[in-house]
């Protein structure tokens, strides 16, 4: 999502009477790739580029293909075979081992439907969005998109095909997973999932916290900070932060919207704050919890709560991190936040943060057939369950 804000704001602005612009897409990946299906770049016809598509090899010739899709207006479907004995057109061996399809479009930037604007419609919702595109086939280009049972784009002139993809993306939602698709008359489509950007609730707003709100804008969260000290919240500690609300830990509920999509990162220093917080933010259906502190000030939590009659389940304990953070060796504020944030990453990407080297197949999910699956979504099923129920 990151990468989206990146071209909306370059896109907006271009003068688009001096230039012409596209859009390229990673759509289809079989074998290894820098960058999964989804990946997006925007390309204008003066030799700039915002996003990615790999990691630097594949962009030079993005762009000499994207320039024939500005002039001529019609999208286009470009395979790139990376394997080492298959890209010397490329001009260079990279060894990446993996085939690549990236769809590039053009983009009429009078037209309400082009591919950036239809694809900011898609964001900025608290659900999943799964939206498909036809990037092989006689409708190349036409697209749908799905927001629970709402249809929110619908582009595709064939009604017995958009039936059938309407069907496969109920499914896609379901399932968490993107994935390519073949259709009748050699129709392929790429069905993707779009998820809700992570926001982060700072909860103590000291000199530690300043570090953990600027990764976090560094990926594009959303983050809000709070404290009840006024002196904590000057906008100078937090210059890239979306908000800053000087709350009462009695009012944490009511001041901020707390969704599956939420991480609460609870770091005052203060026992009774964080503990008062922390028996507010467990009604709420937040997927992580972390709170800074020796497991012992969890614990002596955990058994006042138990005296108020309030038992923690077992999904509370698989979302409250305390101690907060990965085993890093972390010391100063800036190690201590790059530890919570790359636990929080891996809370919601569903991985455990242990070392790549270690893991058994590749390190993004993927099927080498012709229906292929790329990722899978954030969110833990059984949370998201819970806030489907809230």
């Amino acid at each position: 999502m990151k990468d989206f804000k990146s071209i909306r704001t370059a896109f907006s602005k271009i003068d688009f009477t001096q230039r012409k612009a596209a859009l390229a897409t990673v759509v289809k990946v079989k074998g290894s790739s820098y960058r999964s299906p989804g990946a997006r770049m925007l390309i204008t016809d003066d030799g700039r580029w915002v996003g990615s598509i790999s990691g630097g090899c594949l962009e030079g010739d993005a762009l000499r293909k994207a320039r024939k899709v500005m002039m001529e207006q019609k999208p286009m479907t470009v395979t790139y075979d990376t394997r080492e004995a298959s890209n010397q057109n490329l001009g260079i061996g990279l060894g990446c081992n993996g085939v690549i399809d990236v769809f590039i479009e053009p983009i009429d930037y009078l037209n309400d439907a082009n591919p950036i604007q239809l694809f900011d419609r898609l964001t900025g919702h608290e659900e999943v969005v799964a939206l498909a595109t036809v990037f092989n086939g006689e409708s190349v280009g036409e697209k749908l998109a799905l927001k629970g049972d709402e249809i929110l784009i619908q582009s595709i002139a064939n009604t017995d095909l958009s039936r059938k993809i309407l069907i496969d993306l109920e499914k896609t939602i379901q399932s968490g997973q993107s994935e390519t698709k073949f259709y009748d008359n050699g129709t392929e489509i790429f069905l993707e999932i779009i998820q809700p950007t992570i926001s982060l609730l700072i909860l103590g707003g000291g000199f530690d916290a300043r570090p953990v709100s600027d990764m976090a804008k560094a990926l594009g969260w959303n983050v809000s900070i709070t404290d009840e000290c006024v002196a904590h919240l000057a906008p100078a500690f937090f210059p890239t932060a979306d908000q800053l609300s000087l709350c009462h830990r009695d009012f944490i509920d009511r001041e901020f919207h707390i969704t599956a999509y939420t991480a609460c990162v609870l770091m005052s220093h203060n026992y009774e704050y964080d503990r008062d917080v922390l028996r507010k933010i467990i009604k709420t259906p937040c997927p992580y919890i972390g709170i800074l502190g020796p497991r012992k000030r969890f614990d002596k939590m955990v058994e006042e709560f138990a005296i108020e009659g309030i038992q923690l389940t077992e999904e509370d304990h698989l979302r409250i991190h305390s101690p907060i953070g990965l085993d890093i060796g972390a010391e100063t504020p800036q190690e201590i936040a790059l530890s919570i944030m790359g636990e929080i990453h891996g809370k919601f990407s569903g991985r455990t943060g242990s070392f790549l080297k270690h893991r058994m197949g590749p390190i993004h999910s993927r099927m080498d057939s012709d229906d292929q699956v790329f990722k899978q979504l954030f969110l833990i099923e059984s949370t998201f369950r819970r806030s489907k129920k809230n």
